[in-house]
């Protein structure tokens, strides 16, 4: 685990496809993007402050990173997630 907060955990994926692959999954089981409720403000705020800390932790700023939530006929899975990936 990389990071854990009560709203999220972000941890390495398992099988990367980047030199720098990180998984930054919601602890409430939301499908996708769109049915985050514009009131959780604790779990966007967690996932910004997060993704800032570990941009830094892993040198990305000046190397770049994408920040990636799939959706409809991209997202493999049913459970919303991001990735934070870099090379």
């Amino acid at each position: 685990r990389l990071r854990e907060t009560e709203t999220l955990l972000a941890f390495h994926h398992p099988r990367p496809s980047y030199r720098v692959h990180v998984l930054l999954v919601p602890k409430r089981p939301y499908a996708s993007l769109m049915d985050i409720p514009q009131s959780d403000t604790a779990f966007l705020t967690d996932l910004i402050q997060v993704v800032q800390e570990l941009v830094e932790e892993l040198e990305l700023r000046e190397t770049g990173y994408r920040l990636i939530a799939n959706g409809g006929a991209y997202q493999d899975a049913p459970l919303l997630h991001f990735h934070l990936i870099g090379e």
